[in-house]
């Protein structure tokens, strides 16, 4: 591969310095991407502010730009199972999980495609001599860091956003997981109309994601990532005065009550920390269930996670392996460090040893108990698949440990009844609620974020059109007539 996308040509890094490219599953080299630095992001925000600032952009009709990103849609299903392989050979997902995330790019490029004509504007009633209205313009030169953990679906999400109301876009994808982010680029390189609209820089993040935010040429930084690296997108945006979309993580809850589905409960509560080796910002990793039913919910979920079979991506396994070996020593260690304050594994704990995994770093299922509320293990996020239960006896101790950490991104309520879960669901700080249901099969149309440490503004639906556009009033005094 070894090239990025920069003004519409297939270039190396200015060093010529390159990056590889591994399967968590194996650490075998699949690929090379250039080793991009603040001479590429330089480029690539010229030629992004170029064309952005070019007649034919500004001229092009808001449908004609809808039209090319249903046209992108339609290229990603082209090449479905394509994408796909190379999204389960980069991030080590099992492969059900990676066609689902190419079916959530495929989606974001249409339902964005579809918004492109109608941002509206309104109009303001101020004198009888005067019309006043708003309209919505966009900002310009819109940057964004892409996580490891779904390069392709994140990529598209932001990207679909962001050019469907007129702006030009430089992306920088993880470092751990370029791959999807080049194969984007290349549909968009197909397609007249988008081919100067999105420009990827692959580089690490300290280098080429550094230099993208602190560019004075850059009007909008979208992040996905950990809060630390978060604050440190917000301080050198703040230093242009630039506006930032940031989802930072979560710990999220699942509030369980003795009168829901137990079955289908432990069914979702698997899969919300399983998916994606828990390697996911909205993962359900904290269990809050209430006392009566705790021990039984445990050994159904024990006996649920006792079959999970674990195993490389591309065998479509249920679990697959962790990114790296520094993230997979992350995980270790926080579970010692709760063992060490008295928290006891129910379940899992370690890596898991089977002959068939290779050189790969894969973590067993983890259920965690006895742990304090004001532990690092409950407070912090893991990003494996360990989930710590707590229990509770009154809805207010259901919302009190709900609202216990300095995240607030997704809550899960399990319960039949509907009182209790709107009473619950308005109490609970947190920019998604699901009610018997986790997830909203991908949730495209639903406006995602945070409170609190989470994040701010929101990704995914029409409200993230308002992250990538500016109001203008415009007041225009009528004369009188003599």
């Amino acid at each position: 591969m070894n090239r990025m996308y920069i003004n519409g040509n297939w270039v190396k890094s200015v060093s010529g310095e390159i990056i590889l490219s591994y399967n968590p599953a194996n650490h075998e080299v699949i690929g090379t991407v250039p080793r991009g630095g603040k001479e590429d992001i330089d480029l690539a925000v010229e030629a992004a502010k170029n064309v952005f600032e070019s007649s034919e952009w500004q001229s092009l009709k808001p449908s004609i730009r809808g039209n090319a990103l249903y046209e992108v849609a339609r290229k990603v299903r082209e090449r479905f199972e394509d994408l796909a392989m190379i999204e389960t050979l980069d991030t080590g997902k099992p492969l059900s999980q990676a066609r689902s995330d190419v079916e959530s790019s495929a989606r974001y490029f249409e339902y964005y495609a579809g918004m492109a004509d109608k941002m509206f504007g309104e109009t303001i009633p101020v004198a009888p001599n005067v019309i006043d209205y708003t309209v919505r313009e966009p900002m310009g030169v819109c940057a964004q860091i892409i996580p490891w953990n779904y390069p392709l679906q994140i990529t598209s999400r932001g990207v679909a956003a962001a050019i469907a109301v007129g702006n030009t876009v430089v992306v920088k994808p993880a470092e751990d997981t370029p791959l999807s982010a080049i194969k984007l680029a290349e549909i968009f390189s197909e397609i007249e109309v988008l081919r100067g609209a999105l420009q990827v820089v692959t580089g690490y993040g300290s280098e080429a994601g550094a230099a993208l935010v602190n560019h004075p040429d850059v009007n909008h930084i979208t992040f996905t990532g950990s809060v630390s690296t978060g604050t440190s997108v917000m301080i050198s945006a703040a230093k242009n005065i630039v506006p930032v979309t940031l989802e930072l993580g979560g710990k999220s809850p699942q509030i369980v009550f003795p009168d829901c589905d137990l079955d289908e409960t432990v069914t979702w509560v698997t899969r919300a920390i399983i998916q994606n080796a828990g390697q996911t910002c909205s993962a359900g990793s904290r269990l809050l269930v209430h006392s009566k039913i705790k021990d039984e919910m445990i050994e159904k979920l024990a006996e649920r996670m006792k079959r999970i079979k674990i195993g490389p991506g591309i065998n479509d396994s249920e679990l697959g392996p962790i990114i790296s070996k520094r993230q997979f020593e992350r995980i270790l260690s926080m579970v010692e460090r709760a063992k060490e304050l008295g928290a006891r594994v129910i379940i899992g704990g370690k890596q898991a040893k089977v002959e068939e995994l290779g050189e790969g770093y894969y973590f067993e299922p983890t259920i965690i108990e006895n742990v304090s509320p004001s532990s690092e293990i409950a407070q912090e996020e893991v990003f494996g698949p360990v989930l710590t239960v707590f229990e509770f006896d009154t809805e207010e101790e259901a919302i009190n440990l709900a609202n216990g950490t300095s995240y607030g991104l997704v809550t899960g309520i399990w319960t039949n009844d509907l009182s209790r879960a709107h009473r619950i669901a308005s109490k609970v700080k947190s920019g998604q609620v699901f009610i018997n249901d986790y997830g909203a099969a991908g949730g495209v149309e639903l406006p995602f974020g945070g409170y609190k440490k989470s994040g701010i503004g929101r990704e995914k639906g029409v409200e993230a059109l308002q992250n990538y556009t500016q109001l203008k009033n415009i007041a225009i005094k009528i004369k009188s007539v003599d």
